[in-house]
């Protein structure tokens, strides 16, 4: 089976709803996903374009969507009461995690607090107690965050994504190709079947 690299930021509901499937997957077939955590700001900065859900129109359309694919996926789901979330230290963080060994444990969770339990994110305070809430000493995680390595780190996994072709979120590469969008799945996994 080919590798399905899958670019995500927690912000983004779509992620979230790719998430949920490729967790499916992942238990279903015995293949670990290649989660490629980026800054969905950064990205759309490059690729010069407005988020989706940012524009008034698209965005009442775009909750209506996200419930459609909620529904048919049959899991948990509300659209977060304080979006836009602000990812930048949230997807600094997965990298501390990426680092530290709890990698997956922080993206389920996260995910499940902004798209399941609509938590404000964007409040510093809620944040630091859903991370001792996991157990992690929010000092110490807080200090990472500011690390000039993690932030270099991020910036240039967005850019390398973005010079891949990647321009939004959720986004996937296998086999060398690229397919953008959660309601692409069907296609990521017969092309990661061949």
């Amino acid at each position: 089976m080919k590798k399905i690299d899958f670019y995500f930021d927690i912000s983004s509901p779509y992620s979230f709803l790719a998430h949920t499937q490729l967790r499916k997957f992942e238990k279903e077939t015995g293949e670990k996903i290649n989660y490629m955590p980026i800054f969905l700001g950064g990205l759309h900065r490059l690729a010069d374009i407005q988020a989706p859900g940012l524009n008034p129109h698209k965005g009442k359309y775009l909750i209506k969507d996200l419930k459609l694919f909620a529904d048919k996926y049959k899991v948990s789901y509300q659209f977060n009461r304080y979006f836009p979330i602000k990812s930048i230290n949230i997807m600094r963080g997965s990298l501390v995690a990426e680092q530290n060994n709890y990698f997956n444990n922080y993206i389920d969770k996260l995910f499940v607090a902004a798209w399941v339990d609509s938590l404000n994110l964007n409040d510093e305070k809620i944040f630091e107690k859903f991370l001792k809430n996991m157990n992690i000493n929010y000092a110490d995680f807080s200090q990472k965050l500011s690390d000039p390595k993690i932030k270099d780190d991020l910036k240039h996994r967005t850019e390398a994504a973005f010079k891949k072709g990647v321009f939004g979120a959720p986004t996937f590469i296998v086999n060398g190709k690229m397919f953008w969008g959660q309601d692409r799945l069907e296609f990521v996994f017969k092309e990661a079947k061949k």
